[in-house]
């Protein structure tokens, strides 16, 4: 039973059959409790009104007389003083009585068969064709003490009924069999639509439809996994986005190099055109280990393989470190630096936060004018805030939300031969989120951008 669909409909009809059982069991314990010393004095007490007529017209014919009560409904065995039985109305078709049972009701006692039967399913008992299934009292005739026995005839009495409830059981049972076959392909339907959109998202396809309006649980998980399969194709649509643009980033500077190396072996280049061409190979190998060296760090990142190695340390003094390493760099330019940089002790990872700054001071200078002013301020208390103002190209408004993107790089800059690989930010900003923190862009072209980091100060 390897099928969902299998395994619903046996689950639901050994549980009909199960509850049949048991609602079988527990209606005869209610039975045995409550119904069947009831009926049994009623019957008692039947006979007992029989033995009366008779006995108070004792010149009535015994025979005709039983015969006619027998038409009301009953089954009457009548035992004389000789052991010798006479049935009226319809025939026991089980047991007998001993000759024991039949002396003690000629002796004046009386005889209550269920309850000398003690059977397991009292309840079965009762529908059960027996002369033992009978109440007994003796009998006073013109031949002497008779022991006389009752029992209704159920077949007279309830036989219509008792039709009527097997057919409505039957059909009930029957049709709770088709309900179950039908409602369980119902159930295991939108399972088996799950199953078929996954097989279309291993083959690569993340447009399966699915019915999303449900509002039970299966709704939820075909909703869940709708969400699930477009962050998939998202997923996917960015590693092929990613694998395209690490290879149009390498191809370039390669393909540049290979040229530059051929042009460098040919025998009519002079050595001073050599030494340009090894020069710039020189520049293209850096970049291309700069690339690869970024790409390494967002692959450890995302796997999250280098966890915080947090101390306390001076952030004020971290950012004159590395201006003072950028120096070459910001006094080239002839750039004015306005440090606001009060003491400022934090708790984060030294060399990671490092590279954030170095990331964004290395841009603002690359990106500033000649001339032009930097400013760097430290603020807050519990959380700190760091902004980096500059006074350079700016980013305009529509390449803001993209711009930690990897491989995104802003319409102003895409063209500059000072354009990075477009990988610097994302990693400032997925180094920064480690930390807890956030960062905020704000830039207008020609006016310049202010990068906001806030990270807590513990």
């Amino acid at each position: 039973m390897k099928s969902l669909y299998v395994r619903i409909v046996f689950t639901f009809v050994m549980v009909a059959l199960v509850s049949g059982v048991v609602g079988l069991l527990l209606t005869g314990l209610y039975y045995q409790d409550k119904q069947q010393s009831g009926n049994e004095q009623k019957m008692l007490g039947i006979a007992q009104n029989i033995k009366q007529q008779y006995e108070q017209n004792p010149a009535m014919d015994l025979s005709g007389y039983l015969t006619h009560v027998a038409a009301l409904g009953f089954q009457i065995y009548l035992v004389g003083a000789d052991q010798a039985g006479q049935a009226y109305g319809s025939p026991f078709k089980h047991g007998k009585l001993t000759e024991q049972q039949i002396q003690s009701v000629l002796n004046g006692n009386a005889y209550l068969g269920m309850e000398e039967q003690k059977e397991r399913l009292a309840l079965f008992s009762y529908f059960k064709n027996s002369v033992l299934n009978t109440a007994g009292l003796p009998l006073q005739t013109d031949k002497g003490t008779a022991a006389l026995f009752i029992r209704p005839d159920l077949q007279q009495q309830i036989g219509e009924i008792r039709i009527i409830a097997a057919i409505l059981i039957g059909f009930t049972f029957i049709i709770s069999l088709l309900l179950i076959v039908v409602l369980s392909r119902l159930i295991v339907k939108p399972v088996n639509q799950l199953t078929s959109a996954t097989k279309q998202m291993v083959a690569g396809d993340f447009n399966a439809g699915l019915e999303l309006s449900r509002k039970d649980e299966i709704g939820e998980l075909a909703r869940n996994f709708s969400v699930m399969t477009q962050a998939i194709k998202q997923l996917d649509q960015m590693r092929q986005e990613f694998v395209a643009n690490v290879s149009h980033e390498f191809q370039t500077p390669l393909t540049s190099m290979q040229g530059l190396a051929r042009a460098a072996l040919d025998k009519e280049t002079t050595a001073e055109q050599k030494e340009n061409y090894l020069t710039i190979i020189e520049k293209e190998s850096k970049r291309l280990s700069g690339l690869s060296k970024q790409l390494l760090t967002l692959a450890a990142l995302d796997k999250e393989q280098k966890p915080l190695r947090k101390s306390s340390y001076r952030l004020d003094e971290q950012i004159r470190e590395i201006l003072i390493t950028l120096e070459w760099q910001w006094t080239e330019k002839e750039l004015q630096l306005e440090l606001d940089l009060p003491d400022t002790v934090i708790h984060a990872d030294q060399q990671l936060l490092h590279e954030v700054w170095l990331n964004l001071l290395a841009n603002s200078i690359k990106f500033s004018d000649s001339g032009q002013t930097i400013r760097i301020t430290i603020t807050g208390g519990q959380t700190i805030v760091l902004e980096i103002r500059d006074e350079g190209i700016g980013i305009p408004e529509a390449d803001l939300p993209f711009i930690f993107d990897r491989f995104y790089k802003s319409s102003k800059t895409r063209d500059l031969s000072s354009a990075g690989s477009g990988l610097g930010l994302s990693i400032v900003h997925k180094l920064v989120s480690l930390h807890q923190g956030s960062i905020k862009v704000e830039s207008r072209p020609e006016a310049g951008t202010s990068v906001m980091v806030q990270l807590p100060r513990l």
